[in-house]
């Protein structure tokens, strides 16, 4: 059994997610994607999981709207810390 096949953070889908809907897969590069996903989900605690229909179908509507929340916030704060850490580094060089 190979663990990262089988198994994965739900979280990733819904972080994923939240950035395709800001449009952030359109504008940004590669690496600022990456940084942002790990930003991201390094403030939610992972939810593993093996198929898609296990969340869809024993997790209350409740429960799936806070997960989309916790994704929502993490991905803003992850986008505030970028666009500070870019403001700063841009000032040093000025």
């Amino acid at each position: 059994m190979k663990l990262d096949d089988d198994i994965h953070n739900y979280y990733e889908h819904l972080v994923l997610e939240r950035i395709e809907s800001l449009g952030l897969n359109k504008t940004k590069s590669e690496d600022y994607l990456a940084d942002l996903c790990c930003l991201a989900l390094n403030q939610i605690p992972p939810r593993y999981i093996r198929f898609e229909v296990d969340m869809s179908f024993y997790l209350p509507a409740s429960e799936r709207q806070q997960m989309q929340m916790n994704a929502i916030n993490a991905v803003n704060q992850g986008i505030s810390f970028l666009e500070n850490n870019s403001k700063e580094e841009k000032s040093k060089t000025d």
